[in-house]
């Protein structure tokens, strides 16, 4: 009785079709999708080697103050106190209260590192004193002055690049072991897909750049492998199971298999960062921004660029071993 329901189950697995296994098939488009991620991408590095990007006083240098006055202040006195000491370009943050503000100022450029640390303290003691003098602050107003001088943010610019590079090759050992080598090139180019194309569109918006986006993108990189491996461990299920029906109908099988779980993972994720971002303020919106942006490039590239490179990686490498036999 058993060997023969094996017989029946068996048969009825042999004749269903591609529909049976998933709703979508997300690789009759892999080709548009792969067009436009590739223009995405150069794109991005257009924007990011003509524009730049602009930097917080993280990475470019600068001085953060924190001020708290006895009555509402408007942002536009605060701004004018700032171009009179010649800070023009600073960036003003009135919280909810109306009686707390954060300044932003960019470095003052000196001749030399003292020159610049001597002008950037001038500063900070001008600008107290007129917001004693003119817009009524106590004198325990400063609550906190924060600089960070040209040397010490080139050098946490760098060993920001390296946090990124470290954390993909890191990545690509890790898939390397856990899979096996044919799965890291598409699980890293599609998380350096993901870093370029976001901080494309930093450059792009004009956005700040500081060790809050960092931390943003890094959360990104871990958030966009978790998806990545989901649906390369579901291919290696399948693989051995519909070996014959080639890897375009894996890949939908496997994807289709994972839907439901990326919709709700990434969706709820995604409410939850659009919730911090319109009702946050500063550092959360930040933050919240970077995510947002992120899972939907995650969730893309894990579909379109990680999934379609594995067979492609899986010739080269037959390719180079028959060649090196």
């Amino acid at each position: 009785m058993e060997m023969e329901l094996e017989t029946v189950m068996e048969k009825k697995m042999s004749n269903k079709n591609f529909a049976d296994f998933g709703r979508f098939d997300f690789m009759k488009i892999s080709p548009i999708m792969a067009g436009i991620s590739v223009i995405t991408f150069i794109l991005a590095l257009f924007f990011i080697f003509t524009k730049g990007f602009h930097y917080g006083i993280d990475f470019e240098g600068g001085t953060e103050i924190q001020a708290k006055f006895n009555s509402p202040v408007d942002a536009a006195k605060v701004r004018s106190a700032l171009d009179s000491i010649g800070a023009e370009g600073s960036s003003v943050q009135v919280f909810e209260s109306g009686t707390e503000v954060l300044v932003r100022m960019p470095q003052a450029k000196g001749a030399d590192v003292g020159e610049t640390n001597k002008l950037n303290s001038e500063r900070v003691s001008s600008l107290t004193e007129i917001f004693k003098k003119d817009l009524a602050m106590a004198d325990d107003g400063i609550l906190r002055v924060d600089t960070v001088g040209p040397q010490v943010g080139s050098e946490m610019k760098t060993q920001a690049i390296l946090s990124i590079l470290y954390s993909l090759l890191v990545i690509m050992i890790y898939i390397g072991l856990s899979f096996d080598f044919r799965y890291s090139p598409g699980a890293v180019t599609c998380l350096f897909h993901d870093t370029i194309v976001l901080l494309g569109i930093f450059s792009l918006l004009g956005r700040e750049v500081n060790t809050q986006v960092l931390a943003g993108v890094l959360t990104l990189i871990g958030y966009s492998i978790n998806d990545t491996i989901v649906v390369y461990d579901a291919m290696r299920g399948n693989e051995p199971l519909y070996k014959e029906k080639g890897m375009s109908f894996i890949i939908n099988r496997s994807v289709n298999d994972m839907l439901v779980r990326t919709i709700l993972t990434g969706g709820t994720t995604f409410l939850s960062c659009c919730a911090l971002y319109f009702f946050g303020t500063g550092v959360i919106q930040d933050i919240a921004f970077t995510m947002m942006l992120g899972i939907i490039l995650g969730t893309f590239s894990s579909v379109y660029v990680a999934a379609p490179l594995v067979p492609l990686t899986d010739q080269l490498f037959k390719k180079f071993s028959g060649k090196k036999a």
